[in-house]
């Protein structure tokens, strides 16, 4: 998920004392230069690894490979993470630079106590379009311009293959709670979603950059900061904030319970929460960051950009994470397979 420049494994040269950080998120999520940075200022040596998704993360932490002491996983999978385990929680004296979190984000709802989690990125789903192909030049800012798109646009609509984005996003659609247990709404659910099926040219987390910048698509599922990137190199791509709601997550550095070099990873998640440091994520993967201070480090640009900084007029659009019950977590899963059959 969510492009940028980075090899899949970025490997630095050894430390004079040894110390070691296996660090493990998404293909090219994290700056390489900033690992360098990180090695330099630490001495310790920093080695990243990659996932294709939070689902993929789980099945290795809970198979006891992967031998990581720093991974990043999105708000919903934190607690799934937590109560499986398969996490280590957070001695927080050993977190000063906690202290520099925006009051906000100190206590959210996927970690109230931010006992597993500390904060990486703020995170936006919406909708990039083409404005250049885009019947009228802009598209209608709500769900059933991608659920329903206009005859021109469909087999042109690319979908996020996450389970969550994509049932959240339907639901919202219908004026329905994500986290319903009615069996009835889910079912309306999976008609908006097969529906629409027809009209998806792909179902994909990789390439949301690329896809819609070289005009492989004209209307897709994505998260703020992959657009706001695909319009450095299409000026024509606009991200839209759905009336009905846009999903407001945040991704997290966590330990995991497995870690082998704790103090290590501590001494990552601690220098992560500099201003200066975190700044260079958002400068590089076009998200806003929960650290206060880090705007004195980022581009002009980027805070006056409207899919990175929500307007005020637009903020009440934001959904933030919600704890689904096990029941409507086993209705939204028949819904996802049979969407995929």
């Amino acid at each position: 998920m969510k492009k940028l420049i980075l090899a899949a494994a970025c490997s630095l040269s050894v430390a004079a004392h040894g110390a070691e950080l296996h660090f493990a998120n998404w293909p090219d999520y994290f700056p390489s230069s900033l690992l360098a940075k990180f090695q330099k200022e630490t001495g310790i040596k920093a080695t990243l690894d990659t996932y294709d998704s939070d689902a993929t993360l789980l099945t290795k932490l809970q198979a006891g490979g992967g031998s990581y002491d720093v991974v990043v996983a999105g708000d919903y999978y934190v607690p799934v993470l937590a109560n499986g385990g398969l996490l280590t929680k957070l001695d927080k004296s050993k977190l000063p630079n906690l202290a520099n979190v925006k009051p906000e984000y100190r206590h959210p709802t996927f970690d109230p106590g931010r006992d597993y989690a500390m904060p990486y990125t703020i995170v936006l789903t919406g909708i990039s379009y083409d404005s250049a192909r885009v019947p009228g030049g802009k598209l209608d800012d709500s769900w059933k311009s991608f659920f329903e798109p206009a005859e021109a646009l469909r087999g042109q609509v690319a979908d996020l293959d996450v389970q969550e984005e994509l049932y959240m996003a339907a639901s919202w659609y219908l004026g329905q709670n994500e986290c319903t247990e009615s069996a009835a709404d889910a079912k309306r659910v999976l008609g908006v979603l097969m529906k629409q099926k027809p009209y998806v040219k792909v179902y994909s987390n990789d390439g949301t950059v690329d896809r819609i910048a070289s005009r492989q698509v004209i209307v897709e599922q994505n998260w703020n900061g992959a657009s706001v990137r695909a319009q450095k190199i299409l000026p024509s791509v606009r991200f839209a904030y759905p009336r009905e709601g846009v999903r407001l997550f945040m991704d997290s550095l966590l330990i995991p319970a497995r870690a082998k070099n704790v103090s290590e990873a501590y001494t990552f998640i601690n220098w992560m929460m500099k201003p200066e440091n975190i700044a260079v994520v958002s400068n590089a993967l076009k998200y806003d960051n929960a650290i206060s201070g880090a705007e004195k480090f980022m581009e002009p640009a980027l805070l006056a950009n409207p899919a990175v900084v929500t307007p005020a007029a637009l903020k009440g659009r934001l959904k933030p994470f919600q704890m689904c019950s096990a029941a409507a977590v086993t209705l939204r899963n028949k819904v996802w397979a049979k969407l995929k059959e």
